[in-house]
């Protein structure tokens, strides 16, 4: 057969791509089937709003500032509640989040935390394989049959008795799976991730006294939540299933949206858990909503702390708005990992986690995410001095929050040193992103898209508006261009040769310099370099 020859399943459902999967079994009958329904419904009102989204930017380049709508004050002024929060949901202190892949789920899924977020968005390079292969996992994994074998130390992983609950992150809106055509349409990434999960695991989590639950990422309107909610209602309704079994947390991880939580909230009032401080995409967001400002240039990313005011008050705002409406109010990431080999370093590594922890419990914070097994006992320590499983009680009525501390910009330098590290991290991510691997240990981190979208988001801003180091010298694309070929050079000596000649060194260099010296700004990372791996 023609490896690049459409394959027909079921009409008018037809997979394109060039190499077959040994993981496509996945795509039952019944998952086929739901996606195709949910795409004929849906996809264009999801079309719809990613022009919405690009009607807001141009609103914005032309000077009106995101704020509070009034149209939907009643929905904030008045008393009301979502569903209550299913049992296995009620105590997730600290959660653990990594990418779909064999090892990955059996170790979260035993990791002494609450609960485990398997993420087909920012952790995991969706190439063919390894989006099956990663519904294939969890399949496994939700009938306790996962094992692994490392075929490097022979050491067998097999699931604990007891586990931490499941939560799947599929993509968001605006990404598409190209190897997936309806109607002669590429599918919504977000839609096929969600309807192949459900489809194939709603029954078997039913009968262990759990459901399906998801995380929702990238939202930039109560619309789009409204969009979601409808999905659920559909897919509830095909599969048999009572309506409110599906349950969702929303990132609140885009500017747009800080300012509309009790609406995505209320939109999703009978599916929803809570909500959760995505920082490093919000920061992202920060940045490319204001592409066009010169006012809103930001420092180097590590003088961005959530003590600067304009991320302390979308964290309390989010919180008094959650716990306003009895929904979990749930921290962010903290994405270092131990340092085995250098117990001076780990100690200050893991003190920075607690201290961050720290905050967020005391803030009134309901749980928070780590992405890696060695920080949960240090996040536990910082949640369990609230001596409860949630914080709900604590209200933060002193809060308040105006459009304007949502949009102050944090004061710090630009270096040097800070456009250095923007590079080695955007295209060191990049590459092994390219490679398929969307969660990359780098430098002391756990890095994924969210942070690469930052380094090349900052390095465009501060060329596009010529911004000036903490040194006076301008940021220009010459200059830019040339510490990246300083960058890759260390990188050859650092990392030798064969190794750099060997992955997609090359391709992630020349992709990285393209998207941050270019006029126009790429709304995602992830876009143009799925072009490279679909």
């Amino acid at each position: 057969m023609n490896a690049t020859a459409p394959l027909e399943l079921q009409e008018p459902l037809v997979l394109r791509r060039i190499a077959a999967s040994p993981h496509e079994g996945v795509l039952t009958a019944g998952a086929r089937t739901l996606l195709t329904t949910l795409h004929r419904q849906f996809n264009a009102q999801r079309v719809g709003l990613l022009a919405a989204r690009k009607d807001r930017n141009a609103r914005i380049a032309a000077g009106e500032l995101p704020g509070f709508l009034p149209e939907t004050w009643p929905i904030r002024d008045a008393d009301w509640k979502i569903r209550p929060v299913p049992a296995d949901l009620a105590d997730r202190r600290v959660e653990i989040t990594g990418p779909p892949d064999r090892k990955t789920v059996i170790n979260a899924l035993n990791a002494p935390v609450k609960v485990f977020m398997a993420d087909f968005e920012d952790a995991c390079a969706p190439t063919w394989d390894n989006l099956l292969a990663g519904q294939q996992n969890l399949i496994d994994a939700v009938q306790r049959r996962i094992t692994f074998t490392d075929p490097g130390t022979g050491r067998d992983y097999r699931l604990n008795p007891k586990v931490a609950a499941l939560i799947v992150r599929p993509r968001g809106w605006h990404l598409q799976e190209k190897h997936v055509h309806v109607d002669g349409e590429p599918v919504s990434g977000a839609l096929f991730d969600f309807a192949v999960f459900l489809a194939n695991n709603h029954h078997e989590l039913r009968e262990r006294g759990t459901a399906p639950y998801f995380y929702l990422p990238k939202l930039e309107s109560h619309l789009e939540a409204r969009l979601w909610n409808d999905v659920f209602l559909a897919a509830q309704a095909h599969l048999g299933m009572p309506s409110g079994t599906v349950r969702a947390t929303v990132l609140i991880e885009t500017l747009p949206a800080a300012f509309e939580m009790d609406e995505i909230l209320f939109e999703l009032r009978d599916h929803i858990t809570g909500l959760n401080c995505g920082r490093w995409d919000y920061i992202f967001s920060f940045i490319k909503t204001f592409r066009t400002r010169s006012d809103f240039v930001l420092p180097d990313r590590k003088t961005i702390t959530m003590a600067q005011p304009f991320l302390k008050s979308y964290v309390e705002l989010l919180i008094k708005t959650c716990h306003r409406r009895h929904a979990y109010a749930m921290g962010g990431m903290a994405a270092q990992i131990p340092i085995r080999d250098d117990s001076h370093a780990n100690a200050i590594a893991m003190s920075t986690v607690l201290a961050d922890k720290q905050r967020e419990a005391q803030a009134g914070h309901d749980g928070t995410w780590i992405a890696h097994p060695g920080l949960a006992a240090v996040a536990f320590q910082a949640f369990d001095a609230t001596r409860s499983p949630h914080q709900l009680h604590v209200p933060r009525n002193d809060v308040r929050v105006v459009a304007a501390d949502l949009l102050r910009v944090p004061e710090g330098e630009i270096s040097e040193a800070g456009m250095r590290h923007n590079i080695r991290v955007g295209i060191r991510y990049l590459e092994g992103w390219l490679e398929g691997t969307g969660c990359v240990p780098l430098f002391g981190l756990m890095e994924d898209a969210a942070t690469a979208e930052i380094c090349r988001a900052q390095l465009w801003q501060w060329i596009h508006h010529e911004a000036r180091c903490n040194a006076g010298r301008p940021i220009t694309a010459l200059r830019i261009d040339n510490l990246i070929a300083e960058e890759v050079d260390a990188m050859r000596r650092t990392l030798g040769r064969e190794r750099i000649a060997q992955g997609s060194f090359a391709t992630a260099e020349r992709l990285f310099s393209y998207m941050v010296t270019r006029d126009e700004f790429d709304d995602f990372l992830t876009v143009p370099a799925y072009e490279l791996i679909a």
